[in-house]
C-alpha cells in the first residue's frame, strides 16, 4: 500500500511538469533510456516527462525488462516492487550483459534493501516519491560519467603500468591484471587525478553512488585487493594511504 500511495504522490507532484501540450520527440541519435515499472501511470508519466530528451523504451515486467535490455540501453530506470520477476531478479539477470548504469526507484527504504540492491548491480538508488528534477539530474549525471569513460583513446601510462579507460583494462609492461568492476571504478577515480587526495566517504559515493547505505570499510577492503593484484605484477606503490584523510594516486 505505501508503495502505490508513494507512486501517487510521485505522479501527482508531476503533473506541473507535464501540462496539456503534447512534447516533441527526442532528436535522432538521442540516447536510449530503458524505463521498467508495473505501474501503468508512473511509466507513462516517466516516458512522457523524458521522451523529449531521450529515446525512450519502456517494460512493464521484469521479463519484458530482460527482452528490452538486449536493446542495449545507455541507462535502465528499474522499479524494484514488480510482479513476478521483480527488479532484483531483473538487475542480476541482465548485469552481466550490460554495462550502462541501472537505477532502482522505490520506495522501500531499508538499509538491507538498499544493500541488496547494490551488491545485485545496481549504481544508484532513487527513493519515491522523487521530484522529477532530481531524477533528471541524476540520470544526466550518470550519462556524463559513462561519456567520460568512453571516450575514445583515453589511456594513461604510469610508469609501466597502463589503465585503458575505454577498454576498462590495466596491464603492467603489457601484462593484463584483472579487476573487478569496482575495483577498477576506485582505481579509474584515483588514477584520473593523480595527486588528488579522496576521503573514503567521497570513493564510495561516487562508485556505490549517492544513496549507497555500505560501510567505507567497503573500500578499505576493495583497496587492499587493488594493491594486492598491483603487487603481483610491480613493486611500485601507486595508491598511497595518506593517514586521516584517504587514498592519492602515485602516478
Amino acid at each position: 500500500m505505501a508503495e502505490r500511495e508513494n507512486m501517487a504522490g510521485t505522479a501527482k507532484a508531476a503533473a506541473g511538469h507535464m501540462g496539456k501540450a503534447e512534447k516533441p520527440a527526442a532528436a535522432a541519435g538521442a540516447q536510449t533510456l530503458l524505463i521498467a515499472d508495473d505501474e501503468e501511470g508512473i511509466l507513462e508519466m516517466l516516458r512522457a516527462f523524458f521522451s523529449p530528451r531521450y529515446r525512450v523504451l519502456t517494460a512493464r515486467s521484469g521479463e519484458e525488462a530482460v527482452r528490452a535490455a538486449q536493446q542495449k540501453p545507455d541507462l535502465i530506470l528499474l522499479d524494484i516492487q514488480m510482479p513476478g520477476m521483480d527488479g532484483l531478479a531483473v538487475c542480476r539477470a541482465i548485469r552481466g550483459a550490460v554495462a550502462c548504469p541501472i537505477l532502482f526507484l522505490t520506495a522501500r527504504i531499508e538499509p538491507a534493501d538498499r544493500v541488496c540492491g547494490l551488491r545485485a548491480g545496481a549504481d544508484d538508488y532513487i527513493l519515491k516519491p522523487f521530484d522529477l528534477d532530481e531524477l533528471a539530474a541524476r540520470i544526466e549525471a550518470h550519462l556524463r560519467r559513462e561519456r567520460r569513460r568512453s571516450q575514445p583513446g583515453t589511456v594513461r601510462l604510469f610508469g609501466e603500468l597502463a589503465v585503458d579507460y575505454a577498454a576498462r583494462s590495466v596491464t603492467v609492461r603489457g601484462e593484463p591484471v584483472a579487476f573487478s568492476r569496482r575495483e577498477f571504478e576506485i582505481l579509474e577515480l584515483l588514477s584520473l587525478h593523480p595527486g588528488q587526495v579522496f576521503d573514503r566517504e567521497h570513493i564510495y559515493e561516487a562508485v556505490w553512488g549517492i544513496d549507497g547505505e555500505g560501510s567505507s570499510d567497503t573500500v578499505m577492503e576493495h583497496v587492499r585487493k587493488i594493491r594486492l593484484k598491483l603487487a603481483r605484477h610491480t613493486p611500485c606503490g601507486y595508491i598511497e594511504t595518506v593517514w586521516g584523510c584517504g587514498y592519492k594516486w602515485n602516478g
